[in-house]
């Protein structure tokens, strides 16, 4: 009869260092993101997912991350959900923190202004999750393509204006019990920039979208601003982080403004 397999990573360590962070990263499975409107969608996620290691181990056991990814993997998932995977992690593993961060494309339904025409939008989008103790803090990212139209410019030229696509960055913390969808992030955020992004665009929506651009100049500085307004005034963030950068057509450079603030009510 063969002799039990020695367990080496869980064999006791002498030099008194605990590990912040140990886990796996870079981790590829489909994933489901639960829908405002009800249901999933079944996304492509990046995933890294990691436990504070006490000092009286050597390792982890690597195949326990992967066994809980995949388990969550296969369920509709939010951001509230992901404090139950991190105390599976914590409880397989003996740890008393955990981190996860998930990052995947997102799409979104879109109708063009004026004939309505129907195309899918991807957003690049993050969940991230830590626990300490009983303490949980979840945080919602999302990136929305804008286009923005220098008032500069239009001021001071005859003939049109420089515009460009420019993305709007956010990463949000909210009460617990509280939900903020990503639908509810990317709206908010859309209706910051000079005119919104659209997959399909029929002549009709064209026009509309050029002229709303033109007749709504904006520099970065206006968009942060304007979105750092709307995240201070909903009464369930916490924290935010805000980006606007403009992928500027007339300069071999990007413009930039951020803005990060704790909301204290």
């Amino acid at each position: 009869m063969a002799s039990p397999m020695k367990d080496v990573a869980a064999s006791p360590d002498s030099r008194g260092i605990t590990i912040q962070r140990v886990g796996v990263k870079d981790v590829h499975l489909p994933v489901q993101i639960r829908r405002k409107e009800g249901g999933f969608s079944q996304v492509l996620g990046r995933i890294g997912l990691s436990v504070e290691l006490p000092q009286d181990y050597r390792g982890a056991h690597m195949s326990r991350f992967l066994e809980i990814l995949f388990h969550w993997s296969r369920q509709p998932i939010t951001g509230a959900d992901l404090a139950q995977m991190l105390r599976e992690a914590c409880d397989k593993l003996g740890a008393r923190r955990a981190e996860v961060e998930l990052t995947f494309k997102y799409f979104i339904t879109k109708r063009a202004p004026v004939t309505g025409a129907e195309s899918a939008l991807d957003y690049d989008c993050s969940f991230h999750g830590r626990l300490d103790g009983a303490a949980y803090v979840f945080t919602l990212g999302v990136e929305a393509p804008v286009t923005s139209l220098c008032p500069c410019s239009k001021e001071i030229s005859c003939e049109g204006a420089h515009s460009q696509r420019a993305i709007i960055r956010a990463r949000v913390r909210y009460h617990p019990g509280e939900m903020i969808w990503i639908e509810d992030l990317v709206t908010l955020l859309e209706e910051q920039g000079s005119a919104q992004i659209y997959p399909l665009l029929k002549r009709l929506d064209e026009k509309f979208v050029t002229e709303h651009a033109y007749g709504h100049p904006k520099f970065v500085e206006d968009i942060v601003r304007d979105s750092v307004a709307l995240l201070r005034a909903d009464p369930r963030i916490t924290w935010f982080q805000v980006e606007c950068e403009s992928f500027e057509s007339i300069h071999n450079h990007s413009a930039f403004a951020f803005q990060e603030e704790t909301v204290e009510r």
